[in-house]
């Protein structure tokens, strides 16, 4: 795709009307509903005079709260379109015999290539950013994470890299490499199209932005928990959050090198991947799973903390093996550092070299292992509710065993090179990621909504999302292994074995279950924010919670707590409330500081993405342009010294006695009528 000549050039590099997404009828449908979509959005805020206040109250919040709620809603967007290309994909295959169906082989490749770059780094990556975000402050008695300004930069950053994926949607086309973008296929000797830059710059501004918040949920760990809460008495959640946060810290460098490396051969004829130029492929895919494997368990770990949580809570017991959790969480971090060659069984090294790394893939099974158990023996004669969030958790239970199960027979090298490029290793994978994943990122979100927003989410439409989910889950996926095993490879746009079909036919149909699960959870938040006035639990505890965050109001307050809390349990709200010290009528107030909201994120990361798109396109004004502007905001900030507000005692005193009378004049109600309409966020204690 050359550069232009003239004005034509210096202004849009080699941006011309042949990158329009006129190719297809579908991708041009797609393009016009991203840009409708977007027009919508941008004409509603206008119509209802809401920029002002949108820019006020949430894009330059520094409060971690309102940051991973965002964090969640461009999750949520962005799992949409994830699934709907995913279900494209099954509907090819299910016609896809002796057929070319109805995606032409480029745009199938571009469609597995987004579909696995979003729902791994925009998808999953900001979905359990964001519940981190939310929850852990909370849970650690803190007021703010550690680096306020830094967190607003890591979510914007990673906005960036989302828009970008989604412009190229509308202008150019994406990379065909598949998610891990291996060259020398994406080297610009084979894809001299802007689609592999598209997928590194998208890349890197996420990965720089995760790098960014592993360090910030470090840190606020270890300095910002309240008085008492030792390392051993924070909730699991929070270990597996700071598990999560170092494996970022030290997994997320390798993916910037490689996509760094990987842009220099393609901008500055570098040779770092190309054989003929004295390079090594092998060296980007010792990079990319150096990040990758790590990965898997930074997408994990924050839902087996949710699982943890959700278990405990809705079993009305104390967690089962807390050290043991602990220790296995531990281990697995470290372990999943030892696995990544277990990626190359088929690319000729040595067999002693599979052996040891397929001993070391077999050994991670073992901590995972241990947290079922310990799961399963805390709902042992518990009161288990089955409320949405519980039966996700039990869903996960059982889907993500087979899914282990599977990943020990990928483990053995002589299985894996027989697999490896089929569909059973699609099926592992999904298997793994949407019930280990998916399932805990809803649960958790379902669990937290009410303190996000003061009311609960409506139990009928979550259950109803749940059951497509995992009846979705079992038709798309599960019919993978026999095919695998059949041989059917993996990217197949079409196929000649009869055999398939019946396969195919059926993970289609699950891919319609999954259109409706995603579509019914959409439903449950509209019918949910209608019925907000019945739905609301405005004392705070609609789940008899066990943990901090559930002792302040809902919505939670923008100061989390009016006091800081001093703690001498674990599970410290619950113990609280058994000694009926949960909502002490008479305290000590103090001013407390809060950051100031600040544009610097917002314009650091969006000048920052600006800047991506005219390297995509060689603007090399734009390129200029925007590391100015992001270079400018860093600046000015450091220049500002007015970067905090003070909430006076008495504002905090009144907020709080308002809370704290209508706690007591709120009635409690039973564990069984907990999704019921008389929930006014008063649980009835549990006993264990």
């Amino acid at each position: 795709m050359p550069a232009h000549d003239g004005w034509w050039g210096f202004v849009f590099g080699r941006l011309s009307y042949d990158a329009l997404p006129f190719y297809s009828a579908i991708a041009t449908t797609a393009a016009s509903l991203v840009v409708i979509g977007a027009l919508v959005v941008a004409g509603l805020v206008t119509w209802t005079g809401r920029w002002g206040w949108l820019w006020r109250e949430w894009l330059t919040s520094l409060d971690h709260k309102k940051i991973g709620i965002m964090y969640v809603v461009l999750s949520l967007v962005m799992l949409s379109r994830g699934v709907i290309e995913g279900a494209m994909m099954r509907a090819q295959q299910a016609i896809a015999l002796d057929n070319p169906g109805y995606l032409p082989p480029e745009h199938f490749a571009q469609l597995f290539s987004t579909h696995g770059s979003i729902m791994v780094f925009f998808m999953a990556m900001p979905f359990l950013t964001g519940i981190i975000n939310f929850a852990l402050p909370l849970q650690i008695g803190a007021r703010d994470v550690s680096f306020p300004l830094l967190n607003s930069i890591s979510f914007w950053l990673t906005a960036g890299g989302a828009g970008l994926i989604m412009i190229s949607l509308v202008i150019g086309k994406f990379s065909t490499g598949g998610w891990s973008g291996y060259p020398p296929y994406t080297d610009i000797t084979y894809s001299p199209g802007v689609g592999p830059d598209y997928w590194i710059f998208a890349i890197t501004l996420g990965s720089i932005a995760s790098t960014m918040t592993g360090i910030n949920v470090a840190v606020t760990i270890y300095k910002k928990r309240c008085g008492g809460m030792t390392l051993f008495r924070m909730p699991l959640f929070c270990w597996t959050s700071l598990c999560t946060a170092i494996l970022m810290i030290f997994a997320m460098p390798p993916l910037t090198v490689a996509t760094g490396l990987l842009a220099l051969d393609r901008y500055a004829g570098m040779h770092f991947f190309t054989n003929d130029g004295g390079g090594n492929m092998m060296n980007f895919a010792n990079l990319f799973w150096l990040f990758g494997h790590p990965e898997v368990y930074i997408l994990i770990l924050p839902a087996f903390g949710v699982y943890s949580q959700v278990i405990s809570n809705f079993s009305s017991k104390v967690l089962y093996g807390y050290d043991s959790l602990i220790v296995a969480t531990m281990c697995i971090a470290v372990l999943s550092f030892t696995v990544w060659v277990h990626h190359f069984f088929t690319m000729g090294q040595s067999a002693d070299l599979n052996a040891i790394f397929g001993i070391a893939t077999m050994t991670i099974g073992i901590p995972t292992g241990v947290k079922i158990y310990d799961w399963i023996l805390t709902m042992f004669r518990g009161r288990v509710r089955f409320s949405v969030p519980m039966l996700y958790s039990l869903a996960f239970m059982v889907l993500f065993t087979i899914g282990g199960l599977t990943g020990i027979l990928l483990a053995n090298p002589a299985i894996d090179y027989q697999v490896h490029n089929s569909v059973f290793l699609v099926a592992h994978f999904h298997n793994m990621l949407i019930p280990g994943v998916l399932y805990g990122m809803i649960a958790a979100y379902t669990y937290w909504f009410p303190k996000a927003f003061g009311f609960q989410l409506d139990e009928w439409w979550g259950r109803v999302s749940c059951g497509c989910w995992v009846t979705g889950f079992c038709l798309a996926f599960l019919p993978l292994y026999p095919l695998g095993l059949m041989g059917m490879p993996r990217r197949s746009q079409e196929f000649f074995e009869p055999a398939y079909l019946p396969f195919t036919i059926v993970a289609g149909i699950g891919a319609l279950f999954l259109l409706a699960a995603l579509a019914s959870l959409f439903i449950q938040l509209v019918v949910s924010v209608r019925r907000r006035a019945e739905l609301a639990v405005p004392a705070g505890d609609p789940w008899n919670g066990r943990t901090l965050e559930w002792g302040i109001p809902c919505p939670a307050p923008e100061y989390n707590f009016a006091v800081l809390p001093i703690v001498d349990a674990r599970d410290a709200f619950h113990a609280a409330k058994k000694d009926g010290t949960a909502y002490p009528a008479h305290r000590f107030y103090s001013p407390i500081e809060l950051p100031k909201n600040s544009g610097v994120g917002v314009v650091f990361g969006l000048a920052l993405a600006a800047a991506s798109f005219g390297l995509i396109w060689w603007m090399w004004w734009l390129v200029v342009a925007g590391g100015l502007v992001a270079l400018g905001a860093l600046v000015a900030r450091s220049f500002n010294l007015d970067t905090m507000r003070v909430i006076p005692a008495e504002e905090i005193r009144r907020q709080d006695e308002a809370f704290l009378a209508l706690v007591h004049r709120t009635p409690q109600v039973s564990r069984d009528d907990e999704a019921a309409t008389t929930n006014m966020g008063l649980a009835e204690p549990a006993g264990v």
